[in-house]
């Protein structure tokens, strides 16, 4: 997490290499959902609607961040994508089969 009232606090001393900047994205990654986390866990701990609200319209909004993040990764890194989609299909599969255990 972020140390308020330490502007340079994220500053990057060089250029990141390609390899460096797909893991600093993961990071930004991590602190979206670590966000998206923090302002659900708020809005159930509240009854006032007018926040639970606005509270899960900003993490819907952290989602979409996600969202992006993910993509700029993709394109930096297409492994990284065929890997997330073969990791999607295999939960598929399982589904199929009902998320039985293979028999050994």
């Amino acid at each position: 997490m972020t140390v308020l009232g330490n502007p340079f606090v994220a500053n990057v001393p060089r250029q990141l290499s390609a390899d460096e900047l797909v893991q600093a994205l993961r990071v930004d990654m991590a602190g979206e959902l670590e966000a998206i986390i923090g302002y659900e866990a708020h809005a159930m701990a509240t009854t006032d609607e007018r926040v639970r609200k606005v509270l899960y319209h900003i993490a819907d909004e952290e989602r979409q961040h996600v969202g992006e993040l993910q993509q700029l990764i993709y394109m930096l890194n297409p492994n990284e994508q065929k890997q997330v989609e073969k990791g999607k299909q295999e939960v598929v599969q399982q589904q199929s089969q009902g998320f039985q255990t293979p028999m050994q």
